[in-house]
Order: structure tokens, then C-alpha cells, then sequence
């Protein structure tokens, strides 16, 4: 068996931010994350990198935050959570469904070997694009298009995570996913700012 690739091996940054990202790690803990690699990866990439420039002060609590079109940023812990549930080992193509600014995207890109990301809007898609080059985070393809569709072109993929909820699972993204990979989805009628 060969050693899966890990894109992105960032250290954990040090100072005032750091204990920000210590209590949110408590905050994810205690909501039932155990994985060892997704907390570590929460460690690794600063979420302060990935939010607009008036919300930095907010970047380590445990709350969604506004970006445009009248979206919100996955908050940390859901995100954890997520990621945990799709048991990811190192070698995996994972399908990101919304990518907002980058965050979730670039810890994905610390845990599964290609990360392939659709956002709808393309403002957002180049931001993320941006965030994720100036943390150096590589391994991931970012394209802009309707994320319901999945990208066939790239299929199958090995886990399949989407960011928003919706009333139901689009069958493309269940017909995308490998046999046997986790396809982790929230349901109901979506959020909004808050």
C-alpha cells in the first residue's frame, strides 16, 4: 500500500489567533469530533484566511458568517463534523459542492489527495481560488457551475460533500460517487444570513 498525498502540510500558526482556533477546537470536540486528521487540519488552516475582511474578529467562533449574493460560510463545527463523516484516509478525489470563500476546500485539500470544488458564482469561485493560493494549498480544482449537476467529467469520486442544505440529494452527485463512498448532504429547506 503507498502513502496517500497530502497536498497541504501548513504548521500550526502561533499567537493570538492560535487560541482563538484552540477554543473552536474545544467547541468541535465537544460536538462528538474525534478524527484525529480533521482536528488537526482545523489546526492547520486558519479560518481567518477565508473570511471577508470586517469579519476577521469573528473568524474562531462557531458561527456562519455573511459573503455575498446574501450567502453564509458553513459554521466550523458543522463543517467538522462533515468532513469527519466522510472518513477520509489521504488518497481520495472528494466533489465539494459550494465553495464559498475556501475554507472547508482547503480542509478538504489537508486530508484527500484532489479536492474538485463547484461554486455558482464566479466572484466567489475567484476568491476562493485567491485564498487558497496565498495559503499555498494545492491539489484542488475550483470551477463554477450548477453544483446539482456534479462534474461527470471528473467522476467517480471516492466522497462527495455539499455545503448547503437542500430538500433533497441530486441523484447526478449519488451517480458521480464511487461505490461504497460517503455522500454527506444536509437536508432541509437551506439557511440564510444571519
Amino acid at each position: 500500500m503507498h502513502e496517500p498525498k497530502v497536498p497541504y502540510r501548513a504548521r500550526p500558526a502561533a499567537g493570538p489567533a492560535s487560541a482563538g482556533r484552540e477554543a473552536l477546537l474545544r467547541v468541535i470536540e465537544a460536538q462528538g469530533v474525534r478524527d484525529g486528521r480533521v482536528l488537526d487540519a482545523f489546526r492547520r488552516v486558519p479560518r481567518a484566511a477565508f473570511v471577508p475582511p470586517g469579519w476577521l474578529e469573528h473568524a474562531y467562533e462557531d458561527r456562519p458568517i455573511p459573503i455575498p449574493h446574501g450567502q453564509v460560510t458553513t459554521q466550523p463545527s458543522l463543517i467538522a463534523r462533515m468532513v469527519a463523516g466522510l472518513r477520509l484516509e489521504g488518497d481520495e478525489r472528494v466533489l465539494e459542492v459550494g465553495t464559498g470563500l475556501g475554507f472547508q476546500t482547503a480542509i478538504l485539500a489537508t486530508l484527500a489527495r484532489e479536492v474538485f470544488s463547484i461554486e455558482r458564482f464566479p466572484d466567489l469561485a475567484e476568491e476562493a481560488r485567491r485564498n487558497l493560493e496565498a495559503r499555498g494549498i494545492g491539489g484542488v480544482t475550483v470551477v463554477v457551475g450548477d453544483g446539482t449537476r456534479g462534474l461527470p467529467e471528473h467522476a467517480p469520486f471516492q466522497a462527495t460533500v455539499v455545503s448547503a442544505a437542500a430538500p433533497s440529494v441530486p441523484e447526478p452527485l449519488v451517480e458521480q460517487l464511487a461505490e461504497g463512498g460517503p455522500l454527506v448532504h444536509p437536508l432541509g429547506p437551506g439557511g440564510s444570513e444571519t
